[in-house]
């Protein structure tokens, strides 16, 4: 797996600012600014039907452990989005067709926990932000996850990639577990705006349950999961209210991977993590450093409400 590390950073100058840790808060920013984004694509809900002619191809074999493989599509970006050689175009590609160190390390994490009794995933819902081909929420889904929703900026990541690798893994016809086209969402849009799309969708497939009532809507999820979604700095406060928003309370958790920094955007897991503590309302506990020479460090962390 390669990976392309941009520019140096820019010095960095303080970056959050929080008038009320409790409730909603402002972020202040100390990045010089630049050109403004083109505005985000309307928040979607993207059908198991609607995989696109463009789905990918022969499938790859991901070895989980010896006893499990997640098999994953290829598809190239300029036949998506007709952009060549490139990882992130803001505001129109945010890289999701790439398959990232930080899902790997994730799906790894997710494994040893579960090994290991730290992690009960049978029947839980389960929400993959930044989804790209999807295998952490894949593995949640093998595992014996009850519902699993997969968020992606761009529509095409979801039509053309991961509702392939979704249909070859879960719901082949020779599947033996009770995973069915019912216990799967695909929602595409911007962090900032998809929150009421999520939860009207956990609260429309969770209808044999009472765990929801009159306009709250929905339970909220179990587990979230996302793997190098901390890349951009000034997504980090939108990224952060989503998750506070949709994580289920007091029970849920995070898992998230990512690098330590992202050269040339600023962003990173300690970014991540010093705007987790400064609201104060999420403790946060480090399961993995990756130190493998494929790129700067990578971490795992896991978060959950105090």
């Amino acid at each position: 797996m390669e990976e392309t590390e941009a520019k140096k950073p820019t010095p960095a100058s303080p970056l959050f600012s929080f008038s009320n840790p409790s409730a909603s808060f402002g972020f202040g920013f100390g990045a010089a600014p630049g050109p403004p984004h083109p505005p985000p694509p309307p928040a979607v809900e993207v059908l198991l039907s609607e995989e696109s002619p463009v789905a990918a191809g022969n499938l790859e074999p991901v070895v989980v452990d010896d006893s499990l493989s997640i098999y994953k599509g290829r598809v190239n970006t300029s036949d998506v989005f007709g952009v060549k050689n490139s990882d992130l175009v803001p505001g129109k590609y945010e890289g999701g067709l790439k398959l990232w160190e930080g899902s790997l390390d994730l799906v790894k994490t997710l494994n040893s926990d579960i090994k290991d009794d730290r992690l009960l995933m049978e029947g839980k819902h389960v929400l993959e932000l930044g989804c790209g081909h999807g295998l952490p929420g894949i593995y949640a889904g093998l595992k014996g996850a009850g519902l699993v929703h997969f968020q992606d900026f761009n529509a095409e990541v979801l039509r053309c990639l991961t509702i392939p690798n979704v249909k070859a893994n879960l719901l082949k016809e020779s599947s033996q577990g009770t995973f069915t086209s019912r216990s799967v969402g695909f929602y595409a849009g911007d962090w900032s705006e998809i929150d009421k799309l999520l939860l009207r969708g956990d609260a429309v497939q969770d209808k044999t349950t009472n765990l929801h009532t009159g306009n709250e809507g929905c339970r909220g999820y179990d587990i979230i999961l996302m793997a190098e979604t901390v890349y951009a700095l000034d997504s980090l406060p939108s990224l952060y209210r989503l998750v506070k928003k949709c994580l289920h309370y007091p029970s849920g958790v995070v898992y998230m991977a990512g690098k330590k920094h992202y050269f040339g955007v600023g962003g990173g897991t300690r970014q991540f993590l010093r705007l987790v503590r400064e609201d104060g309302t999420m403790q946060s506990d480090l399961l993995a450093e990756v130190t493998d020479g494929s790129s700067n460090v990578r971490e795992v962390w896991k978060f959950s409400f105090k």
